[in-house]
């Protein structure tokens, strides 16, 4: 059977260049829409930003490991998890317009297959958790269970796209605590080398990050949500964006302000520099400009602005960079 493109691919170099035999597990692992991939990776650069600004540190190897890791971890991990989220919803998914020719429901992929497919990625992700800190690898460990849960959030809750959030954020725990200059690395136990009270408190900063990245995914996966509504609401699959309805536009914002609100008091507490401010006041403006044009009836404009996330996270991460540097300037080797 050939792989046609999907319908939310979009132009892709999956089905530009891919070969035909591997097309099915690439659009499995959704690689045909890397959008994800970038959404499950800013937030965990994020966090490594933020606890060298924190520190004052200057990066090194093992920072420089830490952002090529977690690259290849968000590419593995997301694969995983849509695989999974497949395996669960594929009689969901044969119903749906936009998801019924996904390689599981379309019959290109079996079942067993694809379990195959996300026990590979998880062991390989496994393998560069453990290059990590005690912390991180603790908190990689637990993600599991909000990545095990998130395909059944849509049977029982409106709220599928908070759950989301708090899966898909995760990174920015992960980051700031495998990038902490104050946390032993793997094996010493975390006991060993610092108090468990003061590294709750050093990881405030971080936690604040996380919730306004759960309101960032919150907004714009509400968004993404809208393509679906009318076949949702036919199959009886939940979503923030049928439980807002009309309000889409004004829940979207509501959460877009928190995202920005949580971010700038993550910088605060740790100590970023002047210019975190104005890459801030770049990040709220990108998600105003977000909620400004989104429209509960045009699924074709929900998917540019859902798209255009990786722009807004990049903006946040280039503004914890240089509130990050700004602080370094001046201090003697």
């Amino acid at each position: 059977m050939t792989s046609a493109p999907l319908p939310d691919a979009g132009s892709n170099w999956v089905d530009r260049h891919a070969p035909e035999g591997l097309k099915p597990w690439l659009k499995l692992g959704r690689f045909d829409r890397p959008i994800g991939i970038w959404l499950l990776l800013l937030p965990g650069w994020q966090g490594i930003a933020l606890a060298l600004g924190q520190y004052r540190a200057v990066p090194g190897w093992y920072e420089a490991w830490l952002v090529i890791g977690f690259a290849i971890g968000a590419c593995l991990m997301r694969a995983a998890g849509c695989a999974f989220n497949d395996i669960v919803d594929r009689n969901i998914d044969a119903q749906v317009a936009r998801t019924a020719m996904r390689p599981i429901p379309s019959g290109q992929i079996g079942v067993r297959q694809a379990w195959a497919f996300v026990m590979g990625c998880s062991l390989i992700s496994l393998l560069i958790l453990l290059t990590l800190n005690f912390t991180a690898i603790l908190l990689g460990v637990g993600s599991l269970a909000l990545v095990a849960a998130y395909p059944f959030m849509k049977r029982i809750t409106w709220w599928p796209q908070a759950w989301l959030g708090l899966t898909f954020n995760w990174g920015a725990l992960m980051g700031f605590a495998a990038a902490n200059v104050w946390i032993t690395l793997w094996p010493v136990p975390l006991a060993v080398s610092v108090p468990i009270h003061p590294i709750i408190a050093l990881l405030i900063p971080a936690l604040l990050l996380y919730l306004g990245g759960v309101f960032w995914t919150l907004g714009y996966d509400t968004i993404y949500a809208l393509q679906d509504i009318e076949d949702d609401a036919m199959v009886g699959v939940k979503s923030s964006a049928r439980r807002l309805g009309g309000n889409v536009q004004r829940g979207v914002g509501v959460f877009y302000a928190l995202a920005t609100v949580f971010a700038g008091l993550a910088g605060a507490l740790a100590g970023l520099g002047p210019l975190f401010w104005i890459g801030l006041a770049a990040y709220a403006a990108h998600l105003a400009w977000q909620t400004r044009r989104v429209r509960s009836d045009d699924g074709t404009l929900a998917l540019r602005l859902f798209r255009s996330n990786r722009e807004a996270g990049f903006v946040l991460l280039i503004a914890i960079i240089l509130g990050a540097v700004w602080p370094l300037q001046g201090v003697a080797p």
